[in-house]
Parts: structure tokens; sequence; C-alpha cells
């Protein structure tokens, strides 16, 4: 049998190899990501509630949906989800990035099923899931539209992609890339390229491409006099997240 092709761009993977050990350090090289997860995870989770009428307020409300967290680093999205009730899969093609996961997963007392694969190796391999997480990963791959069609394989009809990335635009090249990596060294320089960056139309456009139908997109806003992200249905401008559905 043929292998699966391959987005994954070698060089984007050697860049989060090379900081797996700090995926849980919330003052280390991933502080940007552990600032904006609680406003990623109310979106993802309200999102999911929706789509399959769940009851965020009950006990483990996600129990019976199969999540995949594709490019889940260290698990700062994985955990969530199973703690929810989910049965996760959590899958990155940095191989640094599984062990970190799995022990910080063994001492969270969570069951996870991290694995060093790639989007398309599991949709050639047959994998379904209910939710695919895609959480700024679209922006370092290096075929967006082939890495968005076999996350939409990865889905099972009517089943819900959620994809978050950054803006390409003047203000995103400050705020992400000089602001974020230059002057607040929150991030190693290098880590972003402007030029792979997706304006919201842009994955619109791709997302359709791919086979799903986009129901709706959001801001990600940071305020630097509270130090916190929050959501906005009109700012997109820099960091946004996008849902869409499989058709049934």
């Amino acid at each position: 049998m043929q292998a699966a092709q391959t987005t994954i761009d070698p060089t984007e993977v050697a860049k989060f190899e090379a900081m797996a050990a700090e995926w849980w350090d919330p003052n280390g090289k991933f502080k940007p990501l552990h600032m904006l997860n609680p406003c990623r995870l109310d979106y993802i989770t309200s999102q999911i509630a929706a789509e399959f009428e769940r009851d965020l307020t009950g006990e483990k409300p996600f129990t019976g949906l199969r999540i995949l967290d594709i490019g889940c680093g260290g698990g700062l999205l994985s955990e969530p989800m199973a703690r929810l009730g989910a049965e996760v899969v959590g899958a990155d093609a940095a191989e640094r990035n599984i062990p970190v996961a799995q022990v910080h997963a063994e001492q969270s007392g969570l069951t996870i099923d991290y694995r060093h694969t790639t989007a398309e190796a599991m949709a050639e391999a047959g994998e379904r899931f209910d939710v695919v997480l895609n959480m700024e990963v679209v922006e370092h791959v290096a075929d967006p539209l082939a890495y968005l069609t076999a996350c939409q394989t990865l889905l099972k009809p009517g089943g819900l992609h959620i994809c978050s990335t950054i803006n390409r635009n003047a203000k995103s090249f400050a705020m992400a890339i000089v602001g974020a990596e230059y002057v607040m060294r929150w991030l190693p320089k290098g880590t972003h390229e402007w030029n792979k960056f997706i304006t919201p139309d842009e994955l619109y456009s791709l997302i359709e491409n791919a086979g799903l139908t986009p129901v709706d997109r959001k801001g990600f806003v940071f305020n630097p006099v509270t130090w916190q992200w929050s959501l906005s249905s009109k700012d997109l401008s820099v960091n946004y997240v996008t849902a869409s559905v499989k058709p049934a």
C-alpha cells in the first residue's frame, strides 16, 4: 500500500521539537498559549455543546464523543477535553512532544491516546472522529488545503471542525512576530513566518474547498491593560478561530 502523503514541514516540526520540554511551564516559551487557553476553551466547549446538544453544567458532558486534537503539543487542549468526558486522541508530528504529553496526562490521572503521527496517516488508516481540534497548526503546514482535506476526512458525517490561526496583515506582523518574538520575547525568534499566515476569507475558502461548511468565526483579542484574551465577533485582525461542519 502506498504511504500516505504528508503536509508536514520538517523545518516547522524542528522548531517545536526544540521547545517540547517547556509545554507545561506557564512562564516558559509557551506562555502565550497558556494565556490564550481559557479563551480557546470557552469557544471550543461552547461550539461542541451547541453542535451535539450537550449541557456544559453536567458531569462529563462530552461523554460518548471522540475528539482528535491534531498538533496537540504537550496536551493543553487534550487534557480539558478528557476531563469533560471525551475519548481523546492527541496527535503531533513533533515526536518529542508525545512523551511530555503522556507523562503529564498520567500525572493528572487522565487517559489520553497520544500518538506521533500526521493527519494524513490517520485519515488513510480510517480513523474517524466527532470533533477535530485544529488549533494554531494550519499556518505551519506545507500545503494548507491538503492538510484541511485530511482533517475533513477524519470527521464523521455531521462532525465539527474547529480551526484557529493568525491573520496576515500589518497588525499581525507587528503583534504576532515583532511583539511576541522580539519585544515581549514570549516565543523564540522565527517561530512564525508572516507569509504563511492566512486571512479569514482565505481560510473560509480553503475550508469550503476541503469539503466542510463554515458556520462561525470569531477573533481572539488581547487586552494589554487587563492582560487577558477575549472573544470578538468583529475583530479578527490578528488571532481568530473558525467552526465548520462536515455535511451529514
